[in-house]
């Protein structure tokens, strides 16, 4: 992602849309508007965008169409705007694939740090395998997605505790990447991790003594000072 995070605003609303983007401009974020959806369609067409904040209630195709659209043919994170406070939206919203969920009216400033935080949740880590893969296979394991069973080579499964699952998973779909802790935490949605850097240690450390030889030089799960671990490993999905 560039340094100048390049953000598309799509509102039909003028009197959203112009303020919020001289806002966002003067915070240090490129920033292109759209009044709707066909007009942002041509954006992301010809612009690399880092992130969308998408209004639901729009003329002609609607936010939520619209949603459905990105999310199927890019990653671009979306941030979801709308006046709107019934939950079946938000609950249509997230199950389409965005990032967060705000309603009108907001604070600029708050809408900032939401951005801020999905940018920094999202950079990097799009994953590199289908993330509804039945199975994944690294090294001499395959993670079960079905059961939520780590599998050897001869068939034996081990159980995984939720957050060791969630932690292998997020591995496993972004192998040879270096993530860092945070990272971890929201790959792994791991408010369940608790939310202490220090947990992401210690479930690690339970990783590796279920999938390494020698837990004590870990060849497929490595640390990575100063950054983070990564799966060094080529991974299958199956």
């Amino acid at each position: 992602m560039a340094a100048e995070p390049h953000i598309l605003i799509v509102d039909d609303e003028r009197d959203i849309r112009d303020p919020l983007a001289s806002y966002l401009g003067k915070n240090g974020m490129r920033v292109t508007k759209a009044a709707d959806a066909a007009a942002a369609r041509e954006v992301i067409a010809v612009h690399a965008i880092d992130l969308i904040l998408l209004d639901i209630m729009m003329p002609g195709e609607d936010g939520l169409a619209f949603a459905g659209f990105v999310r199927a043919t890019t990653k671009m994170p979306i941030i979801l705007l709308t006046a709107k406070v019934e939950e079946m939206d938000r609950i249509i919203g997230l199950e389409i694939g965005a990032d967060d969920y705000v309603t009108k009216p907001f604070s600029p400033r708050e809408l900032l740090a939401r951005i801020k935080a999905v940018l920094r949740r999202t950079s990097g880590t799009a994953p590199v395998h289908a993330p509804d893969a039945e199975g994944f296979a690294f090294g001499q394991w395959v993670l079960n997605t079905g059961n939520r069973e780590l599998i050897d080579v001869d068939g034996v499964a081990t159980p995984l505790s939720t957050g060791e699952y969630n932690l292998l998973h997020a591995l496993v779909t972004h192998p040879r990447r270096v993530l860092s802790r945070d990272q971890l935490l929201d790959l792994a949605q791991g408010r369940e991790l608790a939310a202490f850097e220090r947990s992401i240690d210690n479930q690690i450390s339970r990783l590796r003594r279920k999938v390494e030889s020698d837990p004590s030089d870990p060849q497929l799960i490595k640390t990575v000072w100063g950054g983070g671990y990564m799966l060094s490993c080529e991974v299958r999905w199956l």
